[in-house]
């Protein structure tokens, strides 16, 4: 006898009252019939029309956009994007909230993860729950700073730049991202022809006039004449190898920050908000507070940020080794901190290439991972490795969680962990976690 098929939900409305702000940009609101909803472009304490997009009876948690809302929420404004709301660009998850309100729900979502990941309150870390605004984006209501360096835009089937729709491969034609930085609005992207593309990123540095679009045909299409109104490079996305190279200009931008230029290669990494970069190393240094000739690592080292701040502050008998998995990040960071003779970078995975070094003991440690974390492995050697104090910089809190319980279970606790509100209108948020032995701070 062949069973039934599900009946899905989508289209569905309920109207719902709206509970806590959960990780990942939305609110959890539940059903007449109790089933699970997360729900985009409410906020926690509206009651709302809620659309069903994503689920269907029995699933464990359906997903829903706020598409009426009946009661609304005193942190609550009119989105300032025309782009942003139900079925538009998944870009931003706040659009529709104040400034302050957006730090308060990304605090909650963090001390949420510290629990239920790691079982840590607030004071177990020493933070007081405040999520830092970057420099100048403290803005009133309903005004956007313009914060994103490094756009990546899609393009649909007649040639137009947008941006994806939530969880969907659409794109949402958009004529301006308004939270891109100037010098990326200024190349004017959303104007152009791009037939042929299956995206555009575009870049732009901070600290240089450098200005960068990466272009990634469709298999078989021919590239565009690009011929923008700012001096800037072109590079292609090889179809066959996902190589990037040169069409016109340099194959990398010059970022600036903590008193140095650093070089990055087309598509490598760079913390996308301006001011992001020395926030960082002004908080991972007060943390650690280098002492001279001290042996440090830098893991997940990209073009080599951290390793830098680093060797600057342990002095010529200082050392420190940074590794990093991707080929050219490692050539950047290598052509970064040349200066450096007493600084090495090593290609290859962290949980492969560290074991290899034959490194007992180290005095300080910087890992700055992916999204998914360092992992239990991982963690289990850095504690082995008896650092007087590590600096732990993550991009997303339920990673940083589960780390730091590892963290626990080997010998550390948190001494401090700081929040930093860097993509405003989403739900990411940067924090720096600095760790001790758990025997110093009993």
């Amino acid at each position: 006898m062949q069973a039934e098929s599900t009946k899905s939900l989508v289209g569905r409305e309920y109207e719902v009252e709206v509970g806590p702000v959960a990780h990942g940009g939305h609110c959890i609101a539940r059903t007449s019939e109790g089933q699970v909803l997360f729900v985009r472009h409410t906020l926690p304490g509206e009651r709302i029309v809620a659309r069903v997009t994503e689920g269907e009876e029995g699933a464990r948690f359906l997903r829903a956009d706020a598409v009426e809302i009946l009661d609304a929420s005193k942190d609550r404004i009119e989105a300032p994007c025309p782009f942003a709301g139900p079925g538009k660009c998944g870009g931003c998850d706040w659009q529709h909230a104040k400034p302050g309100a957006q730090r308060r729900l990304k605090g909650e979502v963090i001390a949420e993860q510290l629990q239920r990941l790691a079982g840590l309150t607030p004071e177990d870390v020493g933070w007081d729950g405040t999520v830092m605004p970057a420099e100048g984006d403290k803005l009133p209501a309903g005004e956007v700073p313009q914060w994103r360096t490094r756009v990546q835009y899609a393009v649909d089937a007649e040639g137009h730049a947008g941006l994806r729709r939530h969880r969907s491969h659409e794109v949402e034609r958009i004529d301006r991202c308004m939270i891109a930085a100037e010098g990326v609005t200024e190349l004017g992207i959303e104007s152009r022809d791009w037939s042929g593309m299956e995206s555009i990123e575009a870049i732009t540095a901070t600290g240089s006039q450098d200005r960068q679009v990466i272009l990634t045909p469709r298999p078989g299409a021919r590239l565009p004449i690009v011929e923008l109104d700012k001096p800037v490079s072109v590079m292609r996305v090889d179809e066959k190898d996902g190589g990037v190279h040169r069409v016109h200009g340099r194959p990398f931008v010059r970022e600036r920050a903590d008193g140095r230029t650093y070089r990055v290669g087309s598509g490598g990494f760079w913390q996308v908000h301006p001011k992001a970069a020395d926030t960082l190393v002004t908080a991972v240094m007060q943390g650690l507070l280098p002492r001279k000739g001290e042996m440090a690592l830098d893991l997940y080292c990209g073009a080599g940020l951290f390793a830098g701040a680093l060797a600057d502050r342990l002095g010529d008998k200082g050392a420190v080794l940074g590794i990093e998995s991707g080929k050219r990040a490692v050539e950047d960071a290598r052509h970064n901190l040349a200066d450096f003779p007493r600084v090495r970078i090593e290609q290859g995975k962290v949980e492969s290439v560290l074991p290899r070094t034959g490194i007992t003991e180290v005095d300080l440690i910087v890992l700055d991972p992916p999204r998914a974390g360092a992992g239990k492995k991982t963690v289990e050697h850095l504690a082995s490795l008896g650092a007087r104090r590590i600096a732990y910089v993550a991009c997303d809190p339920a990673a940083l969680a589960r780390d730091l319980k590892y963290f626990g279970e080997n010998g550390y606790r948190v001494r401090t962990l700081r929040a930093f509100d860097l993509f405003p209108m989403t739900h990411h948020v940067e924090c720096v976690a600095i760790l001790e032995p758990a025997a110093k701070g009993s």
